[in-house]
């Protein structure tokens, strides 16, 4: 078991939570993961599993996994945009990536 701490109103208050409760927190990022996925595949038309791996190879995945800025609280519209603008900026053509992977 893990001791938090966690503001309440006036004072602090010790949350006691147990490790399947912390679970859920890597899960909930997976599901965000697949939308965000998904969302990027459908706007290029290409494969979801071409769309999974340049998404893990991305600076955008990085940066969301590292927990930098808070990027896990953006939108999964906004994030697949991201990862859309990553993939032009590499000027990366869906038959050219398909043939790296």
């Amino acid at each position: 078991m893990r001791l938090y701490h966690a503001s309440v109103g006036v004072g602090a208050e010790e949350i006691k939570l147990e490790e399947e409760d912390m679970l859920a927190d890597k899960a909930v990022l997976q599901m965000k993961y697949a939308r965000i996925v998904r969302l990027f595949a459908d706007k290029l038309q290409i494969s979801y599993e071409d769309a999974l791996a340049f998404f893990y190879d991305s600076d955008t995945y990085r940066l969301i996994s590292n927990g930098v800025a808070d990027m896990h609280c953006l939108s999964d519209e906004y994030l697949s945009d991201e990862l859309l603008m990553e993939w032009n900026e590499q000027g990366v053509d869906g038959k050219i990536f398909h043939a790296l992977s």
